[in-house]
């Protein structure tokens, strides 16, 4: 005798429900490209919900993302200082071989 298995399949949820709605702010920030080619960059940053956050860059080169192994006391030292302190770390890393 078979049992009657409950239907465990989750229903199919379109991402798009989840998408804001677009703005004309978002558009006015907005790359557009055609065909992969870059007809206008992007002039600003966005995040959750649409709000624009963060700042452009200030240098022509981006900085880089890495990984690095610093000791846990030197890390401690420049978090006493409050936020900001990875770019204090830079700073002082930038002094420390002449920059």
């Amino acid at each position: 005798m078979s049992e009657s298995k409950p239907n465990t399949e989750a229903a199919w949820l379109d991402p798009a429900d989840d998408a804001p709605e677009l703005t004309d702010e978002m558009l006015d920030i907005a790359e557009f490209s055609i065909g992969g080619k870059v007809i206008r960059p992007a002039t600003g940053y966005l995040g959750p919900n649409g709000v624009i956050r963060g700042r452009p860059p200030s240098r022509e080169r981006s900085k880089q993302q890495v990984t690095l192994r610093i000791d846990p006391d030197v890390i401690e030292r420049f978090r006493e200082g409050g936020p900001g302190w990875q770019g204090r770390m830079n700073e002082a890393l930038r002094k420390a071989v002449g920059l």
